[in-house]
């Protein structure tokens, strides 16, 4: 009998040691039956909650009818998916993916391929400081994120990284070899930190001014999480590439690269591919996401859920001054800039019955619940952030 030391689960996660085996709606319930009011969601990643019926449906029925078939054949879920992003968005194709990182990984090819197929090769994209882009060495290289990197060296180079929300570092950046522009809209590791409004237009207006792509990353972001498609409708711009993922699932491994005709014209057959990408299962349940997301008065209940519970945590951070120091975020994706360590706090709310995830950086613990809450569920989340609050105190 083998007698190893390491965890049959390779151990790159610090878990909690409370395990998960139920999903109702907004809740998570663990083995041992206890309920938890679920403002992590995965990450950002269950947009509708847990077990939301029209997915259960949806994933139930494809699950009877085909799982997978290869890209070696048309897909027509697949071709569905697309055209209905296409139809919402700024974008003229899709390319499906299985995860966001992947999604991250096409648009940097792409923006690497549309200047080599002009002829003048231009490999290098500038990004901020803060950001996460995901896990592959492209990825890291272009995040920066110290204990991302840790170990990986030598980075892929390609990748000139510039203060957060600095426009004139970001033109100071601007060589003969910069071909485009990657940065999250709003960023989720860094802090649940969005870039200003003038920043992304004059950002946008020097991409075109110099001929580069401007590629934001919508990974955490975008699927309603700030109450629109996409959180760059909030700042009146479109890119020429994003990427998304998490929500797009709501739970269902699946992500998404979008672009304009222009931005993939270097992307022919054979340029880029994946074996999962865009297979039934994951069309079945993108779809079925999207026939909610796009629902009349979806996103306005988003939108009006995330206020009262940033000015509901507005409020504590008044009356808590010595726990909460700030409130960020757009939407339901909101954050608390914290004064005491963030993964303490996040144990406390924990075992008060509340889950949130704290970020990679800056002492900010992210409020990222589904999108379908209520008030009453935001009413309960304030009981139990309080009561912390005050036991700490």
């Amino acid at each position: 009998m083998k007698r190893n030391k390491i965890s049959p689960v390779l151990p790159v996660y610090n878990r909690a040691d409370v395990a998960m085996v139920r999903g109702e709606g907004v809740y998570l319930i663990d083995e041992d039956g206890r309920r938890y009011l679920d403002f992590a969601a995965g990450i950002a990643v269950n947009s509708l909650g847990h077990c939301h019926p029209h997915l259960v449906e949806a994933l139930a029925a494809q699950a009877a009818t085909l799982w997978h078939c290869s890209n070696l054949y048309r897909m027509p879920g697949l071709e569905r998916l697309a055209a209905r992003l296409v139809e919402h968005s700024f974008a003229d194709t899709v390319f499906m993916t299985n995860s966001g990182a992947e999604a991250v990984e096409c648009g940097i090819k792409m923006i690497r391929k549309y200047h080599a197929a002009k002829g003048t090769p231009r490999p290098r994209v500038i990004t901020a400081q803060g950001a996460f882009h995901g896990r592959t060495l492209a990825c890291i290289s272009a995040g920066r994120n110290a204990r991302a990197i840790e170990g990986y060296a030598p980075l892929l180079d390609g990748f000139d990284q510039v203060a957060f929300n600095d426009l004139a570092a970001l033109e100071a950046a601007i060589g003969p070899e910069t071909g485009g522009i990657l940065l999250e809209t709003v960023q989720g590791e860094g802090g649940i930190r969005p870039h200003s409004r003038d920043y992304l237009r004059a950002v946008r207006n020097v991409a075109d001014t110099h001929g580069l792509l401007l590629f934001l990353d919508e990974v955490q972001c975008g699927m309603g999480r700030t109450g629109s498609l996409f959180a760059f409708e909030d700042y009146g711009i479109e890119p020429d590439i994003s990427s998304v993922a998490k929500g797009i699932g709501s739970g269902f491994p699946m992500g998404a690269c979008l672009a304009t005709e222009r931005a993939a014209s270097g992307m022919g057959q054979g340029a880029h591919g994946g074996t999962y990408g865009g297979n039934p299962l994951a069309t079945a349940v993108g779809n079925a996401v999207l026939d909610i997301l796009l629902a009349e008065g979806f996103m306005k209940n988003v939108r009006r859920t995330g206020a009262e519970l940033k000015a509901a945590l507005c409020d504590a951070a008044t009356r808590f001054p010595a726990i909460i120091a700030e409130v960020r975020g757009m939407g339901l994706m909101l954050g608390i800039k914290t004064n005491v360590p963030p993964r303490d706090m996040v144990t406390r709310l924990r075992a008060g019955g509340l889950l949130a995830v704290a970020s990679a950086a800056d002492s900010v613990i992210r409020f990222v619940p589904p999108l379908t809450i209520t008030r009453a569920h935001v009413e309960e989340a304030m009981r139990i952030i309080t009561r912390t609050c005050e036991e700490w105190t």
